[in-house]
């Protein structure tokens, strides 16, 4: 079969910016699907999307469907004749198959012999084939919300303009969302806004290219990366280059022209983060820092287009962007002339949840909450409290009111300008570390507890209330305060019980209608998380279970553990042993033995079932001060010497015998055995 290249190409108006890649993959991956479905062979599937176009091109795309044998099975043989005759079932079935009842054949199936017919269908041609996929593929597409335009009923995220279908060199002719297909796309709507037809789909990106559009998404990211590097180096300065605002800025623009631009000096006295905010959520610009690593009075800009005059278009984004910083200094000065303690009665007007009451209620609770924890983790409890009483003041300034995501930073601005001891400033600022995955921890003790409150007194809320996360929805986030909670314990390496801090913030909670089974309830929510924290350690599913049956809810004991299993199941003993408790978990439930490990040694005859119960009582001496000091590897190391003793015994000596008080000995004695290693975890969850 012959093959060659297919593009499609939608033009458009300009879409949103973070809809373009969305788009970009999901139509790529529609025709893909449908070419799949109707078994085109094809080569890769690329998607290309700027802000006016959306595109994909199948490389090395089959001119046809393979030929395939289809098989028609008919009436069964015994209906099929009569007396040696057709009967009007076999006749009729001949016919709908257009052939006479003599080329039928006979299908033999589990079921019996049924008269039935094969034949060679031919493959569909793919030009045939593309329009009803394509149509497929477009009416398929993610768009949150569409619009209408002009007089016409066809609906869209923005007004289409062109359709390009082509199949090589040839149009692949079909209507969508009311265009006809051609091979006509057009460039830069500034530098090259006539026509372009394209003569094979192999031209598209060079002649959009020619016109002034780079419609390889990683190209124009990577050449806005280039430009602003080199900008910031003219500069003698470091561009602070953030991936989804290069990505955002990448969905603005077709041609990226990277320009300097810069601002007044004076507005540096406002905190930088409230700069670089408003430069990056309302124009889109990159900030520089000096060599000191503090933001420099400039910023860096994509335009999306080659200006003859670019400090035209310099001066104009300076001059927009003035106003903006200084509505930051406005805001800044204005939050200034009150204290955050003063801020603490408006709190109780912030609802924070209806059924939990409002923020001044969240913060009473988790001070009762962080203070326990400091004290617990060597903290200043007073501190704590103070933190606590003072954290979510920065919501209702008018800077966090405009930049949300400066809650935290301006509550540490404003705590060090009304002499709040530094380490209650710093706690308002660690308050929502860890905010994703990998990002730093507390550092500060008040830090710390403040932040493990605060999303204590979240989960047992939302649960307490029967909102607790189901599927994809999760509108309060528990997911990530709850994996927060476990890598602050598992990183700072506090050795905190969860259950003890759980039961402690649901006791803050007033008349939950969920309080039954609400700590149990969010503590296995909790503990299910650190499967998920497991396998970014890289740590496999069966080590995370040996841990789990253990029943550890002490996060940092956990993670301990668990890597001292992770070692232990790499031995050459370690297979043996989990194989060897394994048989004495299906042997002691068997029998229904009664769980007692006290074993009688007048009882022990065989030599195999003496050695192995003096191993056992050597080694368990061993363990005990190791497993107290939570050095579990070392604890493994020694229960993994007793292989040859436990080889042996199974080897040697019947547990279910006769005589019952030998029996039971030996079950006994086995369920130490079980014993010893559930002092670090049950390894018989261990695969080999």
């Amino acid at each position: 079969m012959a093959t060659t290249t297919f593009l499609l190409e939608l033009g458009v108006e300009e879409l949103p910016p973070a809809a373009i890649d969305p788009l970009a993959d999901a139509l790529a991956r529609g025709l893909s699907d449908g070419l799949s479905d109707a078994d085109v062979a094809h080569g890769d599937v690329t998607a290309y999307a700027t802000p006016r176009r959306l595109a994909v091109r199948i490389e090395a795309l089959s001119d046809k469907q393979p030929d395939r044998e289809v098989e028609r099975r008919g009436p069964a043989l015994a209906a099929a004749f009569k007396d040696g005759q057709p009967t009007k079932a076999a006749e009729g079935f001949a016919r709908s198959c257009g052939v006479e009842v003599s080329d039928l054949i006979h299908l033999e199936t589990d079921k019996g012999t049924w008269l039935g017919y094969r034949e060679q269908q031919q493959g569909e041609a793919t030009h045939r084939l593309l329009p009803a996929i394509a149509d497929k593929a477009i009416s398929a597409l993610p768009i949150p919300k569409n619009m209408r335009w002009g007089a016409s009923r066809i609906e869209f995220s923005r007004p289409v303009h062109w359709l390009v279908m082509l199949l090589g060199e040839e149009i692949v002719e079909t209507e969508i969302l009311g265009l006809a297909s051609g091979r006509v796309t057009y460039g830069h709507r500034f530098h090259a806004p006539a026509a372009i037809e394209l003569s094979h789909a192999d031209q598209y990106l060079e002649a959009l290219e020619n016109a002034y559009v780079l419609a390889d998404r990683t190209r124009r990211r990577e050449r806005i990366r280039e430009q602003v590097l080199a900008e910031a180096e003219v500069a003698d300065a470091t561009a602070v280059i953030d991936e989804t605002l290069l990505t955002e800025v990448s969905g603005l623009v077709e041609w990226p022209v990277a320009l300097t631009g810069s601002f007044d000096e004076r507005f540096l006295d406002v905190p930088p983060e409230c700069l670089i905010s408003s430069m990056k959520a309302n124009q889109k610009y990159f900030h520089l820092l000096d060599d000191q690593g503090s933001l420099k009075p400039l910023f860096i800009t994509v335009a999306n287009i080659e200006s003859h005059e670019p400090q035209r278009v310099i001066e104009g984004n300076e001059k927009v962007i003035r106003p903006r910083l200084a509505d930051a200094a406005f805001f800044y000065e204005t939050d200034r002339k009150t204290t955050l303690d003063a801020r603490r009665k408006g709190l109780a007007n912030v609802v924070f949840q209806q059924q939990l009451g409002t923020l001044a209620d969240k913060a009473t609770r988790t001070a009762v909450v962080a203070s326990h924890i400091a004290e617990r983790i060597g903290g200043d409890v007073p501190q704590a409290e103070r933190a606590a009483q003072l954290a979510k003041c920065d919501l209702v300034t008018e800077m966090v009111l405009e930049f949300p995501e400066l809650q935290g930073t301006m509550g540490y601005y404003y705590a060090q300008q009304d002499c709040e001891p530094t380490e209650v400033a710093q706690a308002l600022h660690e308050q929502y570390l860890p905010r994703f995955a990998g990002d730093a921890i507390p550092q500060s003790r008040t830090g710390m507890a403040l932040a493990l409150a605060d999303r204590l007194d979240t989960l047992t809320g939302i649960f307490g209330i029967g909102q607790r996360p189901t599927g994809t929805k999760d509108p309060f986030a528990l997911r990530r305060a709850a994996i927060g909670v476990l890598n602050i314990l598992i990183k700072g390496e506090l050795d905190l019980d969860l259950r003890d801090l759980l039961s402690l913030a649901a006791a803050q909670h007033q008349a939950l209608p969920k309080s039954e089974g609400l700590v149990e309830d969010v503590l296995e929510y909790m503990l299910e998380r650190l499967r998920a924290w497991s396998q970014d350690e890289g740590i496999t599913t069966d080590v995370y279970l040996a841990v789990r049956a253990r029943g550890v809810t002490k996060p940092l004991d956990f993670a301990n553990r668990v890597r001292a299993v992770d070692s232990f199941s790499r031995r050459e003993e370690a297979a043996a042993l989990a194989a060897a408790n394994k048989r004495v978990s299906n042997i002691l439930a068997k029998q229904q033995h009664d769980g007692s490990i006290t074993v009688d040694a007048s009882l022990l005859h065989e030599p195999a079932e003496v050695e192995l119960a003096e191993s056992l009582i050597r080694r368990r001496s061993e363990i005990e001060p190791l497993i107290q000091q939570a050095r579990y590897s070392e604890a493994l190391d020694v229960l993994a010497g007793l292989r040859s003793p436990v080889d042996r015994f199974f080897d040697d000596v019947m547990v279910v015998v006769d005589d019952e008080s030998l029996r039971a000995n030996r079950l006994s004695l086995l369920a130490s055995l079980q014993s010893a290693f559930l002092e670090v975890a049950d390894i018989s969850e261990l695969q080999h």
